[in-house]
């Protein structure tokens, strides 16, 4: 983490010198420091998931999370937060890369920034041009950050948390499915309660939603046909027919 806060402090440096040297030439007049904190909960959120070929789970969201700055003037207002995030949940790391608007009266402040995620924290830059005229604004940003929730204890400059260095490369990722397990009984039903069904030594809940019609139809002594699927950590009956 020291090497990585030691990176991060030379390229902000590196930085605020091509700023100095650019304006310079242009007649910059004045360099401050500003900082703020920030919140924001999500609105809009939509997530996809895959498996990488060593069989790694990447989450994949976009998402526009709204909430509140509080600090120096231009910093100071509504948060909107655009965020698209991708992130190896099997190992806990990703990166986070979106923009930031906050609502100044007259113009408002806005960012892109890049951020490493490691075990629902990032950290990372984000540049930008702030609410005075003609300023731009370059900051260390970091927040506890959930991608279907929201950002939380964030920090705009005002001594941000360090991050970890991730490498994102090239590769296939493929989407999930899910195949419930499934079993199939035909015979006699030999017990039925308004809860569970058992056929040919097959025993399936019923799904609270259709018991009341299956006891009306069926009978225990009924020849019959049933599916059972396994889904949420119970085999529940899918299907039934008189055979």
């Amino acid at each position: 983490m020291r090497r990585l806060t030691l990176i991060t402090a030379a390229l902000v440096a590196l930085v605020a010198a091509s700023v100095a040297v650019a304006n310079g030439v242009d007649g910059a007049k004045t360099a401050k420091s500003v900082s703020a904190t920030f919140s924001a909960n999500a609105g809009t959120v939509t997530s996809r998931t895959c498996t990488t070929a060593d069989n790694k789970t990447i989450v994949i969201t976009n998402g526009t999370y709204t909430g509140a700055a509080t600090g120096d003037a231009d910093l100071n207002g509504n948060l909107t937060v655009r965020a698209r995030s991708v992130v190896n949940t099997t190992d806990g790391v990703g990166v986070v890369d979106g923009s930031l608007r906050i609502d100044v009266s007259g113009k408002d402040t806005t960012a892109a920034f890049s951020a490493v995620y490691n075990s629902g924290k990032i950290a990372g830059l984000a540049v930008g041009r702030a609410h005075e005229p003609n300023a731009r604004l370059v900051a260390n940003i970091s927040a506890t950050f959930t991608p279907g929730t929201s950002f939380g204890g964030g920090k705009i400059g005002g001594g941000t948390d360090g991050g970890t260095a991730v490498e994102v490369g090239p590769g296939s990722c493929k989407p999930q499915s899910t195949h419930p397990e499934h079993s199939e009984a035909r015979g006699t039903i030999s017990s039925l309660t308004t809860s569970q069904i058992t056929v040919a030594g097959l025993t399936c809940s019923l799904p609270s939603d259709k018991a009341a019609d299956i006891n009306a139809k069926f009978k225990t002594g009924d020849r019959v046909e049933i599916r059972c699927d396994y889904l949420n950590g119970q085999t529940t009956l899918s299907r039934i027919s008189k055979h």
